[in-house]
């Protein structure tokens, strides 16, 4: 069994998540776009002949820098106090980690969590054997599911401070206890798509006519975009959908009205049966870089407690039980110690 006070370290450790998900193609008003299936599948594309209407920013919240982990700093846009959650994500934090500091040994269960690395290099390490290094550009998808133990640390030898975004994505309830399982994508394997002043990287979806090979088990999008001055784009989003922006640089207008955001700023959209889509543009002289994330919602009950996220109350304790006795799951927990975990020991 695990120390209290390992547990206790375990809860306040970072909640990891690169993300992708089966999104809709970015679109210029020429290109077909459309709604994306779970299983990659995008359908309804939008065409000349239809109507384009925008969606427009519902809620604006300021991502302020915070401590998190164990010496590393976060800008939380979803999961902070203003928006704590936005069904069916549970958090998306921009990530520093000084190369003295990291996430040592933590569980999860019944969530996916989305890395997607933007300068640095980070070291994984599970309870299962799992390990690997992922850099500028790269992804990983992990689907925590019944349990995962593992450490996120910063690699010795990289030459830039770790910097990044982890999204957690909520499991439905009939999949939050599916096997633990991977996909990574190294950033020479993440499409990208350039085309009238529009940088996009598909890390889940289609964008102008490329597909991402990533699968998630709760139909989502995530698109991480460079919009140069003077530059449009009219994104398609299937209306099921609840979606956000979250701002890396410069500023980004947003629908029709414009509304401008500013960098390191959580925009969420409105959600209209009407909307098939959202106006991104940039007005001003640098250029513009945020994530479009969107997802469909589980409408279900949320219940979570640090790295467990469930559907009530009983199961959370089941998971605290679980985790704590080595079961349903968690079997190699109470013998498990990282070898990259131990050098904040």
């Amino acid at each position: 069994m695990l120390a209290l006070s390992r547990w206790r370290t375990a809860q306040t450790a970072f909640r990891f998540a690169v993300a992708a998900a089966l999104c809709t193609a970015p679109a210029t008003r020429a290109v077909a776009q459309g709604s994306c299936s779970a299983s990659g599948i995008c359908s309804e594309p939008i065409t000349r002949n239809m109507a384009f209407v925008s969606r427009a920013v519902d809620k604006k919240v300021l991502s302020r820098e915070q401590g998190e982990g164990a010496g590393a700093r976060v800008r939380r846009s979803i999961g902070n106090a203003a928006l704590r959650n936005f069904d069916p994500f549970l958090m998306l934090d921009e990530f520093r980690v000084p190369l003295t500091a990291g996430f040592p040994d933590h569980p999860h269960r019944g969530f996916e969590t989305v890395t997607f690395m933007l300068d640095g290099l980070f070291e994984h390490e599970d309870f299962a054997g799992h390990a690997g290094t992922i850099g500028p550009g790269d992804l990983q998808w992990m689907t925590a599911g019944k349990g995962i133990v593992h450490a996120e640390m910063p690699h010795p030898e990289s030459d830039a401070e770790p910097h990044g975004l982890q999204l957690w994505i909520n499991l439905g309830s009939k999949d939050k206890m599916v096997p633990p399982k991977y996909q990574e994508l190294k950033n020479e394997d993440i499409p990208k798509v350039e085309k009238d002043g529009v940088w996009v990287a598909v890390i889940a979806g289609e964008a102008l006519g490329t597909k991402s090979p990533v699968y998630t088990v709760t139909p989502s999008c995530y698109l991480h975009f460079k919009i140069q001055p003077q530059s449009r784009i009219e994104q398609a989003i299937p209306p099921e959908f609840n979606a956000f922006v979250y701002t890396l640089k410069g500023k980004l207008k947003i629908g029709d009205k414009g509304t401008e955001i500013d960098a390191h700023h959580t925009a969420t959209l409105t959600r209209d049966a009407s909307a098939n889509g959202v106006v991104l543009a940039n007005e001003g002289e640098e250029v513009a870089e945020f994530v479009l994330i969107g997802g469909e919602p589980h409408n279900e009950p949320i219940e979570q407690y640090g790295p467990f996220v469930m559907n009530t109350r009983e199961e959370i304790m089941k998971a605290f039980t679980d985790y704590q006795s080595g079961r349903n799951g968690f079997e190699r927990a109470p013998t498990f110690q990282s070898k990259i975990g131990r050098r904040m020991y």
